[in-house]
């Protein structure tokens, strides 16, 4: 059975819609760009709703909690077979504020030595035509339906 994820997809409105995306921490992304970055988002067990995962991992993965409304954007499929629910909100957030939780990994691999890494090393505010090219290519469908649920016509 496939792993599942759920995430969020923060948007504003600026001269043209724009999304957050996070970029992920560790050695294995440091110099990795375009189509290495993602929604805000990870994995849920059966038992969790995929609503409540996807608050939580925003939080874990930017710091902040997030309580207003969510609009359901339905599920896609990533390459690797994941599946991730993913959910709209639309909020203004200073990226110079993002605080994301770590892990440990040994590093360098077979070293015997163990580092401590941010889960997200960054977030940046994209254009939806910018986000096209940076995010992971199977969520790129997320960002036709918010598109379309947002009216903007950069479709």
């Amino acid at each position: 059975m496939p792993s599942k994820s759920a995430g969020i997809i923060a948007y504003r409105r600026r001269r043209k819609l724009e999304v957050l995306l996070v970029h992920p921490g560790g050695p294995f992304w440091r110099n990795k760009d375009l189509g290495a970055w993602s929604i805000p988002k990870g994995e849920y067990a059966d038992e969790e709703g995929a609503d409540i995962a996807a608050r939580r991992e925003f939080a874990e993965e930017l710091g902040l909690e997030l309580s207003g409304p969510l609009t359901a954007l339905g599920q896609v499929k990533q390459r690797g077979g994941k599946l991730v629910t993913a959910f709209a909100a639309e909020l203004d957030l200073d990226v110079r504020s993002v605080r994301s939780n770590t892990f440990e990994m040994e590093w360098p691999p077979r070293s015997g030595q163990r580092q401590t890494f941010p889960e997200v090393d960054r977030a940046e505010w994209f254009t939806l035509e910018a986000a096209r090219e940076r995010i992971n290519a199977g969520q790129r469908p997320l960002l036709d339906r918010l598109a379309q649920l947002a009216g903007d016509e950069e479709r």
